[in-house]
Formats: C-alpha cells, sequence, structure tokens
C-alpha cells in the first residue's frame, strides 16, 4: 500500500521541480539553451535517473522520448501511459539540460553542476522511492562512488551487492543491442528482477 502523501511534502517537490524547469545555472555553456527536463510526484515509487537528455528530448521536452526510451520501457515491461505517470515513476537525469554533440555524434557528458546542485533535495523529496533504477555509466559513478566496480558491465553484474533499492543497468541506446548479445545473463537475471520489483510497486 503507498503510504499517505502529505500536502506540504507535494508542495515541496512541486516548488523544487518549477525551480529546476527554471534552472539557467549552465546557460552559456548549453548550445540549445537551458531546457531542464525532470518528472515526477512524491506518491513515485520507482526512480530512474539517467544521464542526459539528448536532442530529441530537449525538442520535445519529455524524457526517454526516444527510441533508448523505447528500449528502456521494454526492460521495464511497462508502456508509454504507465511510463509517463508520475505518480508511478520518478524521472530525473543526472544533467537536466542536454549537453551538446561532439564531433564523433555522440553527446557530451552530463554537466557536472547538475547533480551536486539539486539532487540532493530531489532525492529527499521523493520520500516514497522503493526502488532507483541507475541507468548509465554517470548515474552510477554518482550515486555509487567507490563501490562502483572497474567497468559498467561489472558494476551492472554485480547488481545484487547494491541492496533491494538500487539496481544498475546499462544505458539503453542503440550501442547496448550488441553489448545484451555479448552478455546473455542480463537478460536471463536482471531484466526479469526489474520487471518484478517495477510490477510490484506501481500495481
Amino acid at each position: 500500500k503507498v503510504p499517505a502523501v502529505r500536502p506540504a511534502m507535494s508542495e515541496t517537490i512541486e516548488k523544487l521541480f518549477r525551480e529546476i524547469r527554471a534552472c539557467t545555472y549552465c546557460a552559456e555553456n548549453l548550445p540549445m539553451g537551458p531546457r531542464p527536463v525532470v518528472r515526477g510526484s512524491a506518491s513515485a515509487r520507482v526512480c530512474i535517473i539517467g544521464q542526459a537528455p539528448g536532442v530529441r528530448v530537449h525538442r520535445s521536452g519529455v524524457p526517454w522520448d526516444d527510441p533508448s526510451g523505447k528500449r528502456l520501457r521494454g526492460w521495464l515491461g511497462v508502456d508509454d501511459h504507465t511510463f509517463y505517470d508520475e505518480t508511478r515513476f520518478a524521472i530525473i537525469p543526472i544533467g537536466f539540460c542536454y549537453p551538446g554533440t561532439m564531433e564523433n555524434g555522440g553527446d557530451y557528458p552530463p554537466r557536472k553542476e547538475c547533480a551536486p546542485l539539486w539532487h540532493a533535495p530531489v532525492i529527499d523529496a521523493l520520500e516514497n522511492v522503493e526502488l532507483t533504477l541507475l541507468v548509465g555509466s554517470y548515474a552510477q559513478a554518482y550515486y555509487l562512488g567507490k563501490s562502483r566496480r572497474k567497468t559498467m558491465t561489472e558494476t551492472v553484474r554485480s547488481w545484487r551487492d547494491y541492496g533491494p533499492d538500487i539496481l544498475p543497468t546499462p544505458h539503453p541506446s542503440w550501442r547496448t543491442t550488441g553489448w545484451q548479445k555479448k552478455n546473455p545473463w542480463f537478460d536471463d537475471e536482471i531484466l526479469p528482477e526489474i520487471r518484478r520489483r517495477v510490477k510490484a510497486l506501481i500495481t
């Protein structure tokens, strides 16, 4: 049963998200300007922490509104409507704004200012979260610190070591298709566990 949400807490997180969406702290370093992307509510029980919006998400303002998001929803075993239900899922990137694209076509890493500035109060406000998915190496580096393994693959394979409330995953980009073929244990062991936990928390 989901605990009752105190009105004061709901007001706090709504105010906090308004402040985040109005943030211009890194504006001079963002090629397309600031457009912080964040979703959730005080009743959310699953938190997804990714890296940073891509250009498509920057334009739409909708997190994971791209092929990576479609793959992520497949991993979770949920449809679009459920995924974007803010009473169930909070979606928080390490960097809230699109950081720009490098010459090789990949995006720059998330801005380093975002997480230290905003994450602690957001996590405190999401007091009903029981499962946090650390999607990709940037989220794992920030939240696992010295407890993460030498590689993302080793970190994800050691998922049992991080307790029932945290679960690391790779980033669901197109590059992960090859990674999954080389690491079938992810599909065999971790995806069923993710789906089981998510289903238990959102139904």
